[in-house]
């Protein structure tokens, strides 16, 4: 499942997710979030969702589906994130959190600055963080100019984590269990990286639930997503396995 908010060009967002779940070949269910108004190049405005509704739309999904794995993205608000933790308790789910905060395309996906409840209600309960370095040092408090910044990010964050490293010379920091790794990629020169954290995290998730572990669905997805640049058009990831 993506919980996750809305992008029209289909680019980034819960379009992008159940895309990505279908080229990994998993059957995939969204639950909305937020509406957003925005393209590859530019970002118009978002309108969330009430929090009624969303989770209305989770209990009517598990009404008849048995779902393991989850992946969030845009939340919006700390109300959206505690209940969306909430609902993951209350379902036993593996999540893993992109914590989205500003849109590839420029614009502000939340309504107010939402590292906090991040911190305090969602990491706890969820398997896996995925940020990238604007995200990791909001989440943290410190600055990440280094590898060495990175790592010691990836420590500070309460749970598992990927910080990744397209603004960083390709360098993903991985922190599984305490232990810190570092995976250089070759950074592709391009415009088609609208969407990439979407495609990152949904993608972990898809190999989670093909009985990956953590590690290898990571690995698996960097190079999932780097094929998708490679392959890119229209300002975003084309997806090829």
């Amino acid at each position: 499942m993506s919980i996750a908010g809305v992008d029209p060009s289909a680019g980034a967002g819960i379009y992008a997710d159940l895309k990505t779940f279908q080229a990994i070949g998993v059957y995939g269910t969204g639950v909305v979030t937020a509406l957003t108004a925005q393209n590859p190049y530019k970002f118009f405005s978002s309108s969330p969702v009430s929090l009624e509704y969303i989770e209305e739309q989770i209990d009517s999904v598990f009404d008849s589906y048995e779902v393991e794995f989850i992946k969030t993205g845009m939340l919006y608000s700390p109300e959206i994130i505690k209940l969306v933790s909430k609902k993951i308790k209350q379902y036993n789910l593996k999540a893993v959190v992109d914590p989205v905060m500003v849109a590839t395309s420029g614009g502000d996906l939340t309504k107010e600055d939402i590292a906090d409840a991040f911190n305090k209600y969602l990491l706890p309960n969820s398997i896996l963080t995925t940020p990238n370095i604007s995200e990791a040092e909001k989440l943290t408090g410190l600055e990440i100019k280094t590898k060495e910044d990175a790592i010691k990010a990836s420590k500070k964050i309460v749970c598992d984590n990927i910080i990744t490293g397209g603004h960083l010379d390709g360098i993903n920091t991985i922190s599984i269990n305490g232990n810190v790794s570092t995976i250089k990629q070759e950074l592709i020169k391009t415009d088609n990286l609208h969407g990439t954290g979407c495609n990152l995290s949904s993608a972990i998730v898809a190999f989670l639930a093909k009985n990956n572990d953590l590690n290898t669905s990571i690995i698996k997805a960097l190079d999932y997503v780097y094929e998708g640049i490679k392959n890119g058009n229209h300002g975003t990831l084309i997806a090829k396995l």
